[in-house]
């Protein structure tokens, strides 16, 4: 009872307090947490089941555990459980099944849930919206639609798991025409008011760089609830509205809504894109106070936050200190920050230690170069380019989507293929000499040295620039260009945008790998902090 009605803290104190515990109490306190938000307490404490209470998990505690996964999205974790579940007494049991493919579809491992589902005497309506909502979530739509109507009882949750999919694919993809079809489909079937669906629309209209549309659908939603916050503050974060997003926080304590783990990443990453070391250190310290346990995500952010605003030696001890083994990806990412900063004695001592990782990355290689050759490191170069032939990278390639009439154009990096190259190419020469004109130089600081008067010819061909160029040529005067990007947008490419918003008179969105950026009358949102 208390479990269920959120009082969690009196739940713990009365299972602590029982005197016998069986399956039904370890059962109910796991729910509870998970229930309340706070499937890493569920997980911690189910290890002390057969210290406490000599049990051994039945179906009902496997499947609170296989649910704690899923709201982790901890997929590792998830098939440790489903391997105990397979060599268990239970282990045709079909409710732990349909938990294990709900966990399988959050986690983007559709293929996975399938299999799972597959061996499922008696199907229910639950598994299959949770594989419908799995294969919707990740674009493949044609196999949604097949098992949706496929289903011998739809309810409104069915509809639901099917629409916030599909939503859900579209703001990955950031297909803003396509969710706008989708939205009036939801107010055509009466969903509107469904918090489920509107969340997922709020979340969409902001990773498709709508903010306006976002902040419009939260104001609509009667019951919000810690997902409808969470996903407006996490927008607002990603688009370098910081203040406004921590606005939004005060106001969801305000209204007694209690932040979980993804409220604060997206606060920390608020600050992190703003430089609020400070800020940005307290949300983190409150989430401990809090009762949560930070995840890597949380450590990394907080790594991010620090070494963007140059406190290189703090971060470093974070890395090393943090209790989880810190990847490939934090390295490098702690030694770009160090190369931004131009501090080269503790960039070359990360160096070394991402070197000895052995890294897998080519983008980390590329990074160990350009770090050793401007140390004047040319033995470590040398023997960093002698790594990089022994290895056969696949480097993905550059791209930038835009949508323009509802059709998607995609362009690659160093493209020389498109029915509108000659326009293109002639709209961005004339964008050039006006740029130079108002003292543009092509930032070639961060390529090395025997490359740089070829890189800075290839600066003109970087597939934002064609996307921006096509934009300008084919969307409506005035329009906003919308591009997509699969990288981080260069320090060029970066100052280039600038330029061209104020001499076009257009904003110009892009959303790269980090973030948004919105450029407008010659200046970005992110203050040129990213």
């Amino acid at each position: 009872m208390y479990g269920k009605c959120g009082v969690i803290g009196d739940a713990q104190q009365l299972f602590d307090e029982m005197p016998q515990r069986n399956f039904i109490s370890w059962a109910s306190i796991l729910t509870a947490y998970n229930n309340a938000g706070y499937p890493h307490k569920t997980l911690s404490m189910f290890l002390n089941m057969w210290e406490l209470d000599m049990l051994l998990p039945d179906h009902f505690v496997i499947a609170s555990l296989v649910r704690a996964c899923a709201n982790l999205g901890d997929i590792k974790l998830g098939k440790q459980v489903h391997a105990h579940f397979v060599v268990s007494p239970f282990f045709d049991d079909d409710v732990i099944k349909s938990s294990l493919v709900d966990m399988y579809s959050k986690c983007g491992l559709p293929d996975y849930a399938r299999t799972v589902f597959d061996s499922i005497m008696v199907k229910s309506t639950i598994s299959c919206t949770a594989l419908v909502s799995g294969y919707a979530r990740i674009g493949r739509k044609a196999d949604a639609m097949e098992l949706f109507r496929k289903m011998p009882d739809k309810n409104l949750l069915s509809w639901s798991a099917l629409i916030t999919g599909v939503v859900a694919a579209s703001a990955n993809m950031a297909a803003l025409q396509l969710g706008k079809q989708l939205h009036c489909l939801v107010i055509l079937l009466g969903f509107e008011r469904n918090v489920c669906i509107s969340n997922t629309l709020v979340d969409m209209y902001a990773k498709c760089s709508n903010l306006l549309a976002a902040k419009c659908i939260f104001d609509g939603i009667s019951k919000r609830n810690v997902v409808s916050w969470t996903s407006i503050l996490v927008g607002m974060a990603q688009h370098g509205q910081a203040k406004e997003a921590m606005l939004l926080y005060d106001e969801m304590v305000r209204d007694g809504v209690k932040p979980n783990e993804v409220t604060f990443l997206g606060l920390i990453y608020a600050c992190s894109h703003v430089g609020l070391v400070k800020k940005g250190q307290e949300f983190f310290h409150l989430m401990v106070k809090e009762g949560m346990r930070p995840s890597l995500h949380h450590y990394t952010c907080l790594l991010d936050l620090l070494s963007r605003s140059g406190h290189l030696d703090e971060a470093e001890n974070l890395l090393k200190t943090m209790p989880y083994d810190p990847d490939e990806a934090s390295w490098s990412a702690l030694l770009s920050a160090c190369r931004k900063h131009k501090n080269t004695q503790v960039a070359v001592k990360v160096a070394d230690h991402l070197l000895c990782l052995g890294p897998e990355h080519p983008s980390s290689y590329f990074l160990l170069c350009k770090t050793y050759a401007a140390a004047s490191m040319g033995e470590h170069v040398s023997k960093v380019r002698k790594l990089m032939s022994n290895m056969d990278f696949k480097v993905e390639p550059g791209y930038s989507c835009i949508e323009v009439a509802n059709e998607c154009q995609v362009f690659y990096a160093g493209e020389t293929s498109h029915p509108m190259q000659q326009q293109l190419v002639s709209l961005l020469e004339e964008l050039d000499v006006e740029m130079r004109k108002r003292g543009y130089v092509p930032d070639t600081i961060y390529i090395l040295h025997d490359l740089q008067q070829y890189e800075e010819k290839r600066l003109l061909w970087h597939s934002e620039r064609w996307a921006v160029a096509y934009g300008l040529l084919k969307s409506a005067p005035n329009a906003t260009i919308r591009i997509v990007k699969n990288l981080r947008t260069c320090c060029d490419c970066h100052t280039v945008l600038k330029l061209i918003s104020s001499i076009v008179k257009r904003e110009i969105i892009v959303r790269d790998f980090n973030r948004f950026h919105h450029f407008k009358d010659g200046s970005c949102s992110c203050g040129d902090f990213w």
